[in-house]
C-alpha cells in the first residue's frame, strides 16, 4: 500500500500488498478515460488514478490466491470493482451528498472538474466496470461466471447495497442513530463492496459454496472494521488522512456512538471475527489474516 510502514511486523505483508497494488495500477491504466468528451475523461482519470490503497481489488486477488487460483484470472474483474468504488467516491463527495472538498489527498472530483463532469465520470466508471465483465479477457472465466460476477457487483451497488446505505445515511443526518441502523448503513455503504470483492475472487476460483460463504463472512467483518477505523481517522486524524476530517461530526458514527476506545475495541472484535471465518483454509489464508490485522493500524 501507499502508507508509511506501521511496524516491522507488517513489513512482509506491506511488500506483498504493494506488489499486488502495482498489478492493479497497471491494469487500471489500460481502462482509462479517452473519449470525445475530454472534460469527463479528465475527471475520470484524475479520480481513478489518484493515490489509493486499492484494498478492494487486492482483496479479490488474495481470495482467489487463497483458493489456489492465479490472481491474473481475476485481475480485470478486480479492477471492475475498483471502478465502481471510485464512482461511489465521486458521487459521495458531491454537494448534494456529503459535500466533501478533498479526496485521496486531492481536490474532490466536483471541485476540480465541476459537478456535471463529476457525475458523468461516475456513470462512465460504472458503465466501464460492467463492460469489462461483459467483454471478458484472455485467460479469464467463462461468460456464466462473468455474469455471476456482474450480479455480485450489481447487488453491492444497488438498491439493497451501497445506494440503500447512502440513502439511509443522508436521511438520518443530524439524527441520533441506534446501533442496528448504524450497522445497516455501513454494512452497505462500505461492507457491500468488500463482500463483492471477496465473492468475485471466489467465483474466479470456482469456490465451493462453503468456501464462498467463509470468505464472504471474512469480508463482511473486514468491511465493517474498515469503516470503524475510517470513523476513528475522521475523529482523530490530521492532514495525513488524505480527505476532509471532521466532516462526519454532524452524523452518528461508530466513534460518536461508542467513543474512541469503544470504537477501537469494536474494530478489534470485528477483525477477530473476520479471521475466525478463515479457519477452513488453514495456513493458506495467512495473507488474508494479516490484511485484517493491518486494517486496524491504518492512519488514512
Amino acid at each position: 500500500m501507499t502508507e508509511p510502514t506501521v511496524s516491522s511486523e507488517f513489513a512482509a505483508l506491506e511488500a506483498s500488498l504493494e506488489e499486488r497494488r502495482l498489478l492493479v495500477e497497471d491494469a487500471l491504466r489500460r481502462v482509462g478515460g479517452n473519449g470525445p468528451a475530454p472534460g469527463v475523461s479528465a475527471a475520470l482519470d484524475d479520480s481513478l488514478h489518484a493515490p489509493a490503497k486499492r484494498v478492494r481489488p487486492i482483496l479479490a486477488l488474495l481470495v482467489a490466491e487463497t483458493l489456489r487460483c492465479d490472481s491474473r484470472v481475476v485481475l480485470p474483474a478486480a479492477c471492475a470493482v475498483e471502478l465502481a468504488h471510485t464512482a461511489s467516491l465521486i458521487l459521495d463527495d458531491l454537494p448534494c451528498m456529503d459535500d466533501a472538498a478533498v479526496r485521496r489527498g486531492r481536490p474532490a472530483c466536483h471541485v476540480a472538474h465541476g459537478e456535471a463532469s463529476a457525475i458523468l465520470a461516475g456513470f462512465a466508471l460504472l458503465n466501464r466496470a460492467y463492460g469489462i465483465l461483459a467483454d471478458g479477457w484472455a485467460g479469464g472465466p467463462a461468460a456464466d461466471t462473468r455474469s455471476a460476477m456482474a450480479r455480485e457487483l450489481s447487488d453491492a451497488v444497488g438498491l439493497d447495497g451501497m445506494i440503500a446505505g447512502q440513502a439511509m445515511d443522508l436521511a438520518q443526518t443530524g439524527s441520533a442513530l441506534d446501533f442496528p441502523t448504524l450497522e445497516f448503513i455501513h454494512s452497505r455503504k462500505t461492507g457491500a463492496l468488500f463482500i463483492a470483492s471477496a465473492r468475485v475472487g471466489a467465483l474466479a476460483a470456482r469456490a465451493r459454496p462453503a468456501e464462498a460463504a467463509a470468505v464472504s463472512a471474512y469480508a463482511k467483518n473486514l468491511g465493517l472494521a474498515f469503516q470503524v477505523v475510517d470513523d476513528l481517522i475522521d475523529a482523530t486524524g490530521g492532514e495525513e488522512a488524505g480527505k476532509d476530517v471532521g466532516k462526519d461530526a454532524r452524523k452518528t458514527t461508530f466513534v460518536s456512538f461508542s467513543g474512541v476506545a469503544g470504537a477501537r475495541q469494536l474494530a478489534q472484535e470485528l477483525i477477530v471475527a473476520s479471521q475466525e471465518a478463515l479457519a477452513p483454509f488453514g495456513p493458506r489464508a495467512r495473507l488474508l489474516r494479516d490484511l485484517a490485522r493491518y486494517v486496524v493500524t491504518r492512519r488514512r
